[in-house]
C-alpha cells in the first residue's frame, strides 16, 4: 500500500505560466522524493507600469511517502 501526500507551493516566472510551473516542479523535486503529479490550483499576474511583470502559480504537488 502506498501513502501519498499533497503539498502546496507557489512559483513565479517573468516569462510565462508554463515556465512558472516548470520552475516550481523543479524546485520541489530538490526536496521532495517520488513526485507523481502537480496541478495548478491558482494563477495570477503581477503588473507594473500597466504591463505584466511576473506570472505566479499556486501548485498542489503530490508525492509518495517512503
Amino acid at each position: 500500500m502506498s501513502v501519498a501526500k499533497v503539498t502546496e507551493i507557489t512559483s513565479t516566472s517573468t516569462k510565462s505560466f508554463e515556465d512558472a510551473v516548470e520552475n516550481g516542479v523543479a524546485r520541489a523535486n530538490k526536496t521532495l522524493k517520488n513526485i507523481t503529479s502537480a496541478w495548478v490550483a491558482d494563477q495570477s499576474v503581477s503588473v507594473e507600469g500597466g504591463k505584466v511583470s511576473a506570472y505566479n502559480v499556486r501548485l498542489k504537488v503530490t508525492f509518495i511517502l517512503d
